[in-house]
């Protein structure tokens, strides 16, 4: 996401599967590229470097030497990254890096950070990339704010991993007859700042009738967005649709939330890099192949039972 150019943030249509339950996996311990010393064993230790992480060679020098990809990511957005009571960070995409960091001979390092800062944070180098149920859109790739249509930066390059749409959710037995967007006008809805559940909110308050328009609140997180309207502050809330799914499932033993409607723009995620890395991208893109090839991103999203918003390929700024 990124302040109003994000999704968490602005798209197209329809998406993914059921939230499975929650499996807390702990953080896979990943190896590095060996002892590069010059003795008469180094040729057998690169070449079992090698074989133990095969895309090593792919990786910009730098990181190779830190052995570490920084990663900023809004750890809040179960179940695709958050905190588990043991406080580690879990979810899909912290499960995907791991399985890519095995390829690339790294480990990746989530950084907690509010998800409109991240591609700031992306820019002033604080982070080698982003993840974090990113949407990738032609706005981010080409620094464009979504709200004004103003150059903002010089945008960043996408790395496809997955497909979600939008939901929007309501109170549990009161969902005071919303199915629509359009539903919404003259009622109040709670967001994540910086989010496509934002602008279509703010897209769909255009069209109210007049007398009427769309309350609009928007928090830092999608945690205290659901506090809201838990709390009765409001009418509906909206997010990405395996957050709201999973907050239906999990939220108060599933007692709390129901979705309403159907998905609505469906779009890619992506792992956002700076445009002047391109040699990290095409090292990203290349170790989510391989885990596709090889079976580790498909039992990975089986895992979370989000299958349907399965890619077959890794794919660099196919959103639109």
């Amino acid at each position: 996401m990124t302040a109003s150019t994000t999704r968490r943030t602005t798209a197209t249509r329809s998406r993914l599967a059921a939230v499975g339950s929650i499996a807390v996996a702990g953080v896979l311990l990943l190896t590095g590229c060996g002892d590069q010393t010059k003795d008469s064993g180094s040729d057998t230790t690169d070449t079992a470097s090698k074989s133990t992480a095969p895309l090593a060679d792919k990786l910009p020098q730098a990181i190779r030497d830190k052995g570490v990809v920084k990663v900023g990511s809004d750890i809040a957005y179960a179940p695709v990254e958050f905190k588990d009571s043991s406080g580690k960070t879990v979810g899909i995409d912290p499960d995907l890096a791991d399985a890519m960091g095995k390829q690339l001979g790294v480990k990746f390092e989530f950084e907690n950070g509010t998800f409109d800062t991240l591609i700031t944070g992306l820019r002033s180098k604080r982070y080698d990339m982003a993840m974090s149920a990113m949407t990738d859109t032609k706005d981010r790739q080409e620094g464009i704010d979504s709200e004004t249509g103003k150059k903002v930066g010089e945008g960043v390059d996408f790395v496809d991993y997955f497909t979600a749409g939008v939901s929007i959710y309501t109170k549990k037995g009161d969902d005071q007859g919303i199915k629509t967007w359009s539903d919404l006008c003259g009622k109040k809805i709670v967001v994540q700042r910086g989010t496509v559940s934002e602008d279509l909110a703010k897209a769909e308050a255009k069209k109210c009738p007049g007398g009427k328009t769309i309350a609009i609140e928007a928090f830092d997180n999608d945690q205290q967005a659901q506090t809201r309207l838990r709390s009765g502050g409001a009418d509906a809330g909206s997010s990405d649709f395996p957050v709201a799914a999973y907050a239906v499932k999990t939220s108060g033993g599933g007692n709390d939330f129901q979705l309403v409607g159907e998905q609505v723009d469906a779009a890619p995620y992506g792992i956002a890099v700076a445009k002047n890395n391109p040699e990290l991208r095409d090292a990203l893109k290349a170790a989510l192949d391989a885990i596709i090839a090889n079976g580790e991103y498909e039992k990975i999203i089986s895992k979370w039972g989000v299958q349907e918003g399965a890619v077959k390929e890794a794919t660099i700024n196919g959103g639109k």
